[in-house]
């Protein structure tokens, strides 16, 4: 009964638009009676100008209920403003009829004050109907409020009053409950009827008080700060907690505010998301040949999707990953922005396959993403670090000149900055080809990146898998410290780069303060639902070629602003191209030397900075069984 109820309203009005103009139209009729009795001591004489001129009054007061869009049957849904329309349709009908029946028609003996009753009782009529429309289906959802979920949002802005009003639109199962925020003035208002109940400190508090069963975050412009101090408070109340899209979001994506997600890392770097604006991107890259490779990593896909919303006629997408290059290709193809799109497996360091692969595609733009990128596993494989990510970067950079390419965009690293790996080494010897560079026709620009939350083999991802298995959180060393940043970040650089990069230039984006992981791993575990105490954390230890932070510059480098407040472009001392090529053939003959001694005593004599000593006392094994909230206090 009571769902029928719920649903009475909308199967009449919604669905039946000649019931809403006859309904309507009635209550119009009836205030014309009852106006005529009020003045006839309710009595109905004159009933023929009663008849005749109600016929014409109907007709003025549905036309112009339709003109202020009142004709519609959400009327549980009525608010002031449709409380001003009707004033505006019967003050304007009440115009109209006055001057058609008496004016006009000649219907003098048509009371004069019966045009004022009608017009009062009509406006309170149709105002009272929609009314008690809406306090009847409350009464029945109020009802039907113990098979809701009860929830509690944090935030009592514009964002919250969309929230509760699309929440009671839609039927979502969802009961608010109250709100919290930061301003105290404003508890004890109401937000469409829920009250403000106290602040986010008090959180916890008022989440006891009221038998809540989730908590819902409405404040979608939220800093990296505040999201981390609103999601403490939340973890306090050992509830679960979803936060609506940010505004970046509605506006990119069209994401309705009350579609609320799980609270993702990326809310909680500690600052602002970078948005930038790739307009200007879009204009240079319509219409011409793109090669993307490591297309089918966590970098290159992306840098692929972006490309092809900028229009390109040709996106060349490469990688030596079969699979990877397989659901790239299917869903790229789902997109059908109508770019020509060509997917290669291939192994970016096969010069022929390369060349013929720029020859046949007439290549204008490289964005190359390949390179082997985990630390660890390429101290262990020197020389094969050295051919991908040195030699196959040089020889892709002589076949791109030879083929007329215009602009090469390479990938770079923050541990390419004083480097303690074999892998960071390679990542700044590829910026010194680019620097160094005689600039001819091509123009080379390098991005230093830092980590890339979420991508593929690094950090969280490895936690979060982890934690789901209910294994032990393994961090290296309680001290490390990385930068991070957003994959919709790296690849906006990644673009603003081929815009706005100068031969020879490295940018690099502003990010903030390093994150320590250890903190991050505690974000993790709060994240899952999970209390930190219940969680195991083990060090193990800094790994060979690790270092506790990164760098984004040297000290020797120069630092200089764009036309774009947070990327930096990075000016530092260049080599001499004849030296460089004469000491990377000296490389490549290390390479057939046993062992990797060699190839690390050439690498270093490129690139002085870099120690690769292993015994460093900062690397001693820190391994241990930790209890992360106890670590707080110094024993874990």
């Amino acid at each position: 009964m009571r769902h029928y109820l719920l649903r009475l309203p909308r199967l009449l009005f919604q669905k039946r638009p000649v019931f809403i103009h006859v309904f309507q139209a009635m209550l119009v009729f009836g205030s014309l009676i009852l106006a005529w009795s009020l003045r006839f001591d309710f009595s109905l004489p004159y009933r023929h100008v009663l008849f005749t001129s109600g016929v014409l009054l109907v007709a003025v007061r549905l036309i112009t209920l339709r003109l202020f869009k009142l004709n519609h049957g959400w009327w549980h849904f009525a608010s002031v403003s449709d409380a001003l329309n009707i004033l505006r349709a019967v003050t304007v009908g009440t115009v109209v009829f006055v001057i058609l029946n008496r004016y006009l028609l000649g219907a003098v003996a048509f009371p004069r004050s019966v045009y004022i009753l009608e017009a009062v009782l009509t406006g309170c009529l149709l105002g009272g109907a929609r009314l008690s429309s809406r306090v009847l289906v409350e009464s029945v959802r109020h009802d039907s409020s113990s098979r809701s979920r009860r929830v509690m949002l944090v935030g009592a802005g514009f964002a919250a009053e969309m929230v509760i009003r699309e929440l009671a639109r839609t039927g979502s199962g969802y009961l608010v409950v109250g709100c919290v925020d930061d301003d105290r003035t404003k508890i004890g208002i109401r937000i469409q009827g829920v009250p403000v109940l106290g602040t986010v400190e008090e959180l916890e508090v008022v989440v006891s008080m009221n038998s809540v069963d989730e908590i819902l975050i409405a404040i979608p412009s939220a800093s990296g700060s505040q999201m981390m101090r609103i999601t403490e408070a939340c973890h306090k109340t050992n509830l679960p907690f979803k936060t609506v899209p940010t505004l970046s979001d509605i506006l990119r994506s069209g994401a309705k505010v009350s579609q609320f997600r799980e609270v993702r890392l990326e809310d909680l770097l500690g600052r602002e998301p970078v948005q930038i604006n790739l307009e200007a991107v879009r204009g240079q890259l319509r219409g011409r040949s793109i090669v993307v490779t490591g297309a089918a990593g966590s970098i290159g896909s992306e840098v692929c999707r972006q490309v092809l919303d900028c229009s390109p006629t040709t996106l060349v997408c490469v990688d030596q990953n079969e699979t990877g290059i397989f659901y790239l290709q299917q869903e790229l193809r789902q997109r059908g922005l109508g770019a020509k799109l060509i997917c290669c497996v291939a192994d970016v360091g096969d010069a022929e396959r390369m060349r013929r692969c720029f020859s046949d595609h007439r290549v204008e733009c490289v964005f190359h993403a390949a390179a082997y990128k985990h630390v660890p596993i390429m101290e262990e494989n020197v020389s094969e670090a050295v051919r991908n990510n040195v030699f196959a970067l040089q020889g892709l950079l002589d076949i791109a000149e030879q083929q007329g390419c215009e602009s090469f965009v390479v990938i770079s690293s923050d541990k390419a900055v004083n480097p303690t790996s074999v892998m960071g080494t390679s990542k700044r010897i590829g910026e010194l080809m680019l620097a160094a560079r005689p600039k001819k026709q091509m123009r080379c620009v390098s991005v230093r990146f830092g980590n890339v939350l979420g991508s593929s083999g690094s950090v969280v991802p490895i936690l979060q898998e982890q934690l789901r298995q209910g294994r032990a959180l393994t961090i290296t060393h309680p001290e490390i410290r990385r930068f991070f940043m957003t994959t919709r970040e790296a690849v906006s650089l990644v673009l603003q780069a081929f815009t706005i990069g100068l031969h020879g230039d490295i940018l690099a984006l502003e990010m903030g303060t390093p994150v320590r992981i250890l903190d991050m791993a505690r974000t993790l575990i709060r994240l899952s639902g999970k209390s930190e105490d219940s969680a195991e954390i083990r060090f193990t230890g800094l790994r060979e070629g690790e270092k506790l932070e990164e760098e984004l510059f040297y000290r020797h480098e120069k630092v200089w602003p764009t036309t774009f407040d947070k990327i930096k472009r990075i000016n530092g001392s260049k080599p001499d191209w004849t030296q460089l090529c004469r000491q990377l053939e000296e490389l490549r003959a290390s390479m057939f030397i046993d062992g990797a001694g060699p190839v690390r005593a050439k690498l270093r004599e490129i690139v002085p900075e870099y120690d690769c000593q292993s015994d460093d006392p900062a690397r001693s094994n820190e391994a241990g069984t930790v209890r992360s909230r106890q670590h707080a206090a110094g024993s874990i």
